[in-house]
């Protein structure tokens, strides 16, 4: 597996998405303090809203689960395994993520 560093810790916003690219496809960023990974890397692609705007949506720790809801029309994906909650059929990309001395890595696929 290779490690690609996306940025430092301090660029992620606490609680919120920020988009980036990796190897040509946008993919979204979320730092969460309370959660025991911490950062996050999903694609931003929402696959029923048909837009990349998951790094815009809303985090929330349901059934002890943290996701995040599409802002087009609100389903929710589990930032560890990108499924949708509200589709059974619907996923999304997952990337691991590492933090090492205040930097982020993400592993490419």
């Amino acid at each position: 597996m290779q490690w690609k560093l996306m940025c430092e810790q301090q660029d992620l916003i606490e609680g919120a998405g920020i988009a980036a690219m990796l190897d040509g496809q946008q993919i979204a960023l979320f730092y969460v303090p309370e959660a025991e990974q911490k950062v996050f890397a999903i694609s931003n692609w929402d696959p029923i809203g048909k837009a990349n705007v998951l790094s815009r949506g809303l985090l929330a720790n349901l059934k002890e689960q943290w996701t995040v809801a599409s802002p087009l029309y609100k389903q929710h994906y589990e930032l560890q395994s990108g499924q949708c909650l509200e589709e059974e059929g619907v996923k999304i990309t997952t990337w691991p993520v590492k933090l090492e001395t205040g930097k982020v890595f993400v592993a490419c696929k």
